[in-house]
């Protein structure tokens, strides 16, 4: 049996429907059952499945899938591939591997982002302009009993979204100033993109490092494009929503899932 495994909304800031919908367009493929992680937590399904297509995040079901896959079974991201991809740790692993990344400081602001866990509000990334905007968001996130924060300077350039799945040949991007599509509306702080021209292979085959390295071959994230067409890395998520090309992202998957079960 193929379950997909919903992700809770708490990890689904503003974007609720469209996770659901590109892990019900796989399943639907696949002809599996979808389980919110809550339930999944909470039920025996012990020798009941061996295909696990994972949007979870809450540390009861990386534990649970983490445990069926050195059992043996196919987990699509891997309970280990989330955790690796907790802000703070993807930082690290980032600098040690040398994987181009804003800087810690900088002049042209910075930005705050929770490191323990993927983004659940609006607060949990700010941006601060200078000095005392950055002391105030620290301060904010202290008051929240955020401890582990990640700060990155500002990088000015076009922000675009890339949306990947290793092992097959999809790999899209998009500029999010084109289509205004946005979470909380920060993508707007780039301004207008200027569509700065870059080596897009370079880009892609530096992502797929990434997604090999933390074990999440279902991956999106953000970057920075320069004028000088360098790129920054200044995020990196497990199973985003595909939301500009889900259909395409879904056939992708169930193309990974299949080699998987092969292989």
């Amino acid at each position: 049996m193929i379950y997909g495994i919903i992700r809770s909304e708490q990890f689904s800031p503003q974007s609720v429907e469209k996770d659901r919908a590109i892990l019900t367009a796989v399943v639907e493929r696949l002809h599996g059952i979808l389980i919110p992680e809550q339930q999944l937590c909470e039920s025996e399904l012990t020798g009941c499945g061996n295909i696990f297509l994972n949007m979870g995040r809450l540390p009861k079901t990386t534990a649970f899938l983490k445990q069926k896959e050195d059992e043996g079974a196919v987990v699509l991201n891997s309970g280990y591939g989330v955790e690796m991809c907790q802000r703070s740790r993807l930082e690290a692993l980032m600098r040690e591997k040398h994987i181009p990344m804003p800087r810690k400081t900088g002049t042209n602001g910075w930005w705050v982002k929770r490191g323990d866990a993927a983004a659940q509000c609006h607060q949990d990334v700010l941006f601060c302009k200078d000095d005392e905007a950055l002391a105030k968001a620290k301060a904010s996130f202290a008051e929240r009993g955020v401890t582990d924060i990640v700060v990155q300077s500002h990088v000015c350039g076009d922000l675009l979204k890339f949306y990947g799945v290793e092992g097959t040949s999809f790999f899209r991007y998009f500029y999010p100033g084109d289509d205004e599509e946005s979470k909380f509306g920060d993508e707007r702080i780039n301004g207008t993109p200027h569509h700065y021209f870059f080596q897009k292979e370079h880009l892609r085959s530096t992502v797929e490092m990434l997604s090999r390295l933390v074990c999440t071959p279902i991956y999106g994230g953000d970057a920075i494009i320069t004028p000088d067409g360098e790129f920054k890395i200044i995020d990196f998520n497990d199973w985003p929503s595909f939301s500009r090309c889900r259909e395409e992202a879904a056939n992708a998957i169930v193309q990974l899932v299949a080699y998987k079960i092969h292989n």
